[in-house]
């Protein structure tokens, strides 16, 4: 079993601090929800966001949205070969059902994020819901994972061919691999002392969806997945 999650991951409700500010409000009154139960969007809100501290790193749900899609609808996740976590910028744990049909659609799956977020899961009430908050840290949960090993995709990481990191990655017996679910900087401290091994497969910039992409095709590949998919 390989377990993905999304670090870091710039996904939350808009901060208490800026529920007032024009912007904010105007996005949620179109919608005609309240402020604080709309997703935090820095194409939205860029202007509010200015006042909150590594603005640059948060407001971009369509990165989990498109990373999600894809490790969702991975020949690894059809075989039953991953567990799936999100951890968010604001450090909430979200465990995220491999059954999970996540939309498609954009504004759709926005509407999920916020009932996920303000309700702590979804369906609400389910006794086995396709997404929840998890009441307990990332490091918490690791401590009781029993993984065999913790990688951690960045750019300043020793660099590695993308074979190699899939050749070690299916030599472990329970391996987790973190990718960065923000667009500009690095992964927090939290993270960082959680990690043991820390690789860059490329010498430039990738956007998250990319190095998931690449990683997913290449355990499938080093696996033998490609045509026998059952």
């Amino acid at each position: 079993m390989i377990t993905f999650m999304i670090v870091d991951a710039a996904l939350e409700l808009v901060p208490k601090e800026i529920t007032k500010h024009p912007a904010v409000v105007k996005s949620a009154k179109r919608r005609k929800k309240e402020p604080s139960k709309v997703l935090l969007d820095i194409s939205l809100h860029y202007s509010a966001m200015k006042k909150l501290k590594d603005f640059k790193k948060r407001g971009r749900p369509d990165i989990i949205h498109y990373s999600l899609l894809l490790i969702l609808d991975s020949l690894l996740n059809r075989n039953n070969m991953l567990e799936i976590y999100i951890h968010t910028v604001n450090h909430k744990l979200i465990y995220v059902n491999p059954r999970t049909r996540l939309p498609k659609n954009y504004n759709r799956f926005v509407g999920l994020m916020e009932q996920l977020l303000d309700k702590g899961c979804v369906p609400p009430g389910e006794r086995e819901p396709l997404l929840k908050v998890l009441p307990i840290s990332v490091r918490e949960m690791i401590n009781s994972g029993n993984f065999s090993n913790i990688f951690l995709l960045e750019n300043d990481g020793i660099p590695i061919s993308l074979d190699t990191f899939s050749e070690k990655i299916v030599n472990e017996k329970k391996p987790l691999i973190m990718i960065g679910g923000f667009q500009r900087g690095e992964a927090s401290k939290e993270i960082k002392e959680l990690v043991n091994e820390t690789y860059s497969i490329y010498s430039g910039t990738l956007e998250t969806w990319t190095v998931v992409c690449r990683v997913l095709a290449s355990l499938e590949k080093t696996l033998g997945l490609y045509g026998a998919d059952k």
